[in-house]
């Protein structure tokens, strides 16, 4: 081979280790693997958060009354249908951003705002319509104070109060808040990725980069998603015979009457305490394992 056709290979060859984007399928698989990795450790901070919700007690106590009434072991209730949510819900919300990032043009540093923005908003929405029946679930059985439900009871149970339709209560709450929270949450991230890159000089891969862009992300997205956390909860809390709320409308007036404005951030702290950790560990987990996969960051 001469030296010029040497030359016009090597330039048109891919650089050797060069880093590739995953597939949509690739990116949500590894979504949902991070996402169910860290819920083993934000689960008890999201009881406790549901439980001053629907209690109107505060932490310490619900804390103090869970500990002695339950046992440790109550604070992971509904685990198992966390498991079901963080592996449909989160793993499309949080896995499939940075493919429909890209598929819109929003994949360059420089791209609009509202377009990272969007693409959280589409993948959130979606996520949320296929975890809203697990989302019901976990709720049920993070509230109940009593013995634990078999899972196949409380699916036959809801199945028979309420039918298939039950499953999906809240559904409108649930994916207004998922395209708040994720816009806020991947949005936020991924700009103060190029911040952070900006002002330190360190890389988009650093995991020192991510961990301070993702605790960013978890205080705005508890700014932002509080007062629709609040609605969902008293709308999916309602009991699987009964009907409290005519929809998201009518569970919002009544919460604001009864309760006041203010009372659509109860539960504020426990909130930030669940979003910040669990960003952080999502997207830290969701950027080693796009890096050990050999693709390119978020």
């Amino acid at each position: 081979m001469s030296l010029s056709s040497q030359q016009k290979v090597t330039a048109t060859s891919p650089t050797m280790g060069e880093l590739t984007k995953p597939t949509l399928i690739q990116s949500t698989v590894l979504g949902g693997t991070a996402a169910m990795f860290a819920v083993n450790f934000t689960h008890p901070i999201e009881l406790v958060k549901t439980r001053v919700q629907v209690s109107h007690d505060g932490i310490i106590k619900t804390c103090s009354a869970t500990m002695r009434n339950e046992g440790i072991a109550a604070f992971w209730k509904g685990i198992p249908w966390a498991y079901c949510r963080e592996g449909s819900y989160t793993a499309i919300r949080l896995g499939a951003y940075a493919p429909v990032r890209d598929a819109i043009g929003a994949g360059s540093p420089d791209a609009p705002i509202f377009m990272k923005f969007l693409a959280g908003a589409i993948t959130g929405a979606v996520g949320s319509v296929a975890g809203n029946p697990f989302d019901v679930l976990k709720t049920l059985s993070q509230t109940n104070k009593g013995t634990s439900k078999p899972l196949m009871t409380l699916v036959g149970q809801m199945y028979s109060d309420q039918g298939v339709k039950g499953f999906y209560r809240g559904v409108e709450v649930n994916v207004m808040r998922a395209c708040v929270l994720n816009a806020t949450k991947m949005g936020v991230y991924d700009i103060a990725k190029g911040k952070v890159v900006d002002s330190t000089g360190w890389t988009r891969k650093d995991p020192r980069t991510a961990f301070f862009s993702s605790f960013l992300a978890g205080f705005f997205m508890t700014c932002t998603v509080a007062p629709f956390d609040r609605i969902r909860t008293n709308l999916m809390n309602q009991p699987t015979d009964k009907k409290i709320y005519n929809g998201l409308t009518d569970c919002f007036v009544k919460t604001v009457k009864e309760e006041g404005v203010l009372s659509l951030w109860r539960g504020f702290i426990p909130i930030w305490a669940r979003f910040a950790p669990m960003a952080t560990l999502q997207l830290l987990t969701i950027e080693f394992l796009y890096d050990a996969c050999g693709f390119k960051s978020i």
